[in-house]
């Protein structure tokens, strides 16, 4: 996301994070009003709510007409539904963390569950436990997945090998590797496959 366009998203929270704000915003869309108009249904002063009026001229989002001695304000739906569009689609909200490192967790689950092997010269990593949280244990299959080739048959015996080099309980990995759906069997052939 563009830092312009960051930049009114946060202003558009910071405008709308205001509950009689909100509340005009929804009098404006069924009707048009004027500050007085909305001073009574609100039951503010008319200096409030020309303050929250201005608030929410900064965005656009409501636009005033003169008639006679009064100025009256409506939503103007289109400015809305454009940065709707615009900024708030799902798209330009997940942009939102590109500079934020979002393998850290996954990073830091490892650190936690792996150790180098003492006795390895390879200085091969081995898993410590398998972790108990769902989300924690997948984080270690697909490492222990990425142990595999792609498009490369194995034997019930060779994933056993395989396994047994990160750690013991090879069968309770290799059947968590089938059910996360990371590797595939059939008639005693395994393989590994894309998702990872």
């Amino acid at each position: 996301m563009k830092q312009e366009q960051f930049q009114t998203l946060l202003q558009f929270f910071k405008v709308l994070a205001d509950e009689s704000r909100l509340k005009i915003l929804g009098i404006l869309a069924n009707q048009e009003c004027s500050v007085e108009e909305l001073a009574a249904l609100m039951q503010l002063k008319e200096p409030t709510v020309s303050h929250h009026l201005s608030r929410l001229k900064e965005l656009n989002l409501v636009t005033m007409r003169p008639e006679g001695n009064s100025r009256i304000y409506q939503l103007d739906s289109e400015v809305l539904q454009s940065i709707s569009k615009e900024i708030l689609s799902p798209e330009k909200i997940a942009s939102l963390v590109e500079d934020v490192d979002i393998e850290a967790w996954e990073s830091k689950v490892l650190r936690n569950y792996l150790e180098i092997d003492i006795n390895s010269t390879q200085g091969i990593q081995r898993i410590k436990e398998i972790p108990a949280s769902r989300k924690k244990r997948l984080v270690i299959l697909k490492w222990l997945v990425s142990k595999f080739e792609l498009g490369i048959n194995y034997s019930e015996r060779e994933v056993n090998d395989i396994i047994n080099l990160y750690h013991p309980d090879y069968a309770t990995l290799r059947r968590e590797l089938i059910s996360y759906k990371l590797m595939q069997r059939e008639n005693g052939v395994y393989w590994r496959l894309m998702q990872t």
